[in-house]
């Protein structure tokens, strides 16, 4: 019943997540509301993105640049390294404004179950830099479930015999809560409140 052209944009829309059927008609007809120059923004916007942005060499933070602010902040302290399993964790951090170590970001966590090994989420890199790097902390701040256990305690049965202090976010996030979903208090005192990882 759509135009071709309308059909295509609703279609493009549903490839974005949580985005369904109803929602991606919503967004297509609110096109018809933006004047030329914000259609052109948007256009340009999301060619950028795909063009410009890419992981940084070191941590896998998206920039545009070889390497991410935080890599290149002298600054921040570079003996504390969060490791994350993605990369909204990384902003979701420093929207709160309180670590001001490194970060090194996963692809994602162990799952066997979903097929995910150690080599498929970027472990390798990480251990590559945790050995040419000297850091006196690792924080894993992974959403509390299966998956961020057991990849918690892969990589700290990997480095363990290595003089760094490992800990982990502290409980108060909820059983598999998705991290950016969880309000900023409940997230800065976890982080806070770490625990060894034993």
């Amino acid at each position: 019943m759509y135009p071709d052209s309308l059909k295509n944009l609703i279609e493009s829309f549903k490839y974005l997540p949580s985005v369904g059927e109803k929602s991606a008609e919503r967004f297509a007809f609110s096109v018809f509301d933006l004047d030329d120059e914000q259609v052109e923004l948007f256009k340009q916007s999301l060619d950028d993105v795909r063009k410009r942005v890419h992981p940084c060499k070191t941590c896998n933070v998206l920039t545009e640049e070889e390497y991410c602010s935080i890599c290149s902040d002298e600054k921040r302290d570079s003996s504390v390294l969060c490791v994350v399993e993605d990369v909204k964790s990384v902003f979701l951090f420093e929207k709160l404004g309180m670590f001001h170590g490194k970060y090194h970001v996963l692809s994602g966590l162990i799952s066997p179950l979903d097929g995910v090994n150690p080599e498929d989420i970027g472990i390798d890199k990480l251990l590559d830099r945790i050995h040419q790097e000297k850091f006196d902390e690792i924080i894993f701040a992974f959403r509390p479930s299966i998956e961020g256990e057991t990849t918690a305690l892969y990589i700290k049965k990997i480095i363990d015999d290595l003089p760094i202090k490992i800990t982990k976010i502290a409980n108060g996030v909820p059983i598999g809560a998705d991290m950016e979903y969880i309000d900023s208090l409940t997230l800065e005192r976890a982080l806070s409140d770490r625990k060894e990882v034993s």
